[in-house]
């Protein structure tokens, strides 16, 4: 087996160290501006949101959108302080 003991100049393995992160200003979309906002709820927003209403002392709907889920789910948030 042939091994390097360094690399050749101006080679790299393709890494960096430099990273970049999405713009924030585009981070959060108006609920009624998603297009997948009429589709059911997902199962990790009904999960977290059954937590959230346990919590809250309210009961969580079983039967909402994607759209209403976040939309609740954000309102729950700032009951139970979860949302700080």
């Amino acid at each position: 087996m042939l091994r390097f003991e360094h690399p050749c100049e101006g080679n790299s393995d393709g890494m960096s160290d430099n990273t970049t992160q999405a713009p924030r200003e585009n981070a959060e979309k108006d609920t009624s501006q998603w297009v997948t906002g009429d589709e059911p709820m997902t199962g990790a927003q009904r999960s977290y949101l059954n937590t959230l209403a346990q919590e809250a002392g309210v009961e969580a709907p079983d039967d909402i959108t994607k759209a209403e889920a976040s939309d609740l789910i954000d309102e729950l948030q700032q009951r139970t302080g979860r949302g700080e």
